[in-house]
């Protein structure tokens, strides 16, 4: 199947990754069919769709007769046969329990035209388990993406040996055509490749606190005014290169035995979630959170990316 044949995509799952991809698929022009177990969690899901298009009205990317238009391609039912029926692509975006989506997976392989192509928008299950759930395996890969998806343009897209190049050309295609920025992970692995990069930086900043060589905030403030500016433009491999790899060789022979490398969850982390301190959803984490501090950092957070997006220049 080639993208110019996708006219009509089914979103399962209404939460945030849910909502998102019915946010991006609509306002690039498919229809978008957002399907979940319940009449109550598709009007919450609606709801929050409406005001993701307010948020972006007030970023001033989108006018509100595109928002309205893009609305209008949205239909919601609970009804997964009614939900998948003429679709070319399914996202599946529900909790992450790989019997659950195996049994959807059964599901759409059952109910979609052998050529649909079979997305899940997993983050830590494999691709393998959840395709040997169809009989189209070469139609079958994942896709994930950074929150907030209509700000961050990454689409990790996951393939494995039974996926066939065509599936993940046309959804790279797709991707690319609704302003994603897709990025082809060819094998199969634990977590996507952000994620691994966030949680390996995590660790060390974890035991850095741990250890009291800094404050949580002290880790925060480095990050946004060193490498996390840098990295809004260049990435890694770009940034040592500039410097020159024997020198990285150097640095990197000196510190690497020097990082963190424990596979413990560092104490301080599960202190943390043992007295209920989970962060912005307890008013409580390693910062103290009220509901307009909060909203300020999100707003803080979207009009950045909105601007970078302006300037990167990312290719």
């Amino acid at each position: 199947m080639r993208v110019d044949e996708i006219k009509r995509i089914a979103v399962v799952g209404a939460g945030l990754i849910g909502q998102g991809a019915t946010v991006e698929f609509a306002l690039g022009g498919y229809e978008v069919n957002l399907n979940s177990r319940s009449e109550a969690s598709l009007e919450r899901g609606t709801k929050s769709i409406r005001e993701t298009f307010q948020r972006l009205i007030g970023l001033g990317l989108v006018s509100r007769n595109l928002a309205d238009l893009a609305m209008s391609r949205i239909r919601t039912s609970v009804n997964l046969q009614e939900s998948v029926q003429g679709v070319q692509v399914v996202y599946e975006a529900i909790y992450e329990d790989l019997s659950l989506k195996q049994r959807i997976f059964r599901e759409l392989d059952s109910l979609c035209p052998q050529s649909t192509i079979l997305v899940s928008g997993t983050s830590t299950l494999s691709l393998s388990d959840i395709a040997a759930a169809t009989q189209r395996p070469d139609k079958v890969l994942l896709a994930n993406y950074s929150n907030p998806p209509y700000l961050v343009p990454l689409a990790e897209v996951m393939r494995n040996e039974t996926t066939s190049d065509e599936s993940v050309a046309t959804f790279c295609d797709l991707l690319t055509r609704i302003g994603k920025k897709p990025v082809v992970i060819q094998k199969e692995v634990p977590g996507f490749v952000a994620n691994r990069l966030q949680v390996a930086i995590l660790r060390e900043a974890l035991w850095l606190v741990q250890r009291g060589v800094v404050t949580a905030q002290d880790v925060d403030t480095i990050i946004k005014c060193s490498i996390g500016r840098r990295w809004a433009v260049a990435g890694v491999f770009e940034v040592f290169e500039l410097a020159g790899l024997d020198l990285v060789l150097a640095v990197a022979a000196y510190l690497l035995p020097r990082l963190e490398n424990s596979t413990e969850i560092p104490s301080v982390l599960q202190e943390k979630v043992q007295r209920g301190e989970l962060g912005v959803k307890t008013g409580k984490g390693f910062y103290d959170w009220t509901p307009d501090s909060t909203e300020a950092l999100q707003q803080r957070i979207a009009h950045a990316l909105v601007e970078i997006e302006k300037w990167s220049g990312t290719s």
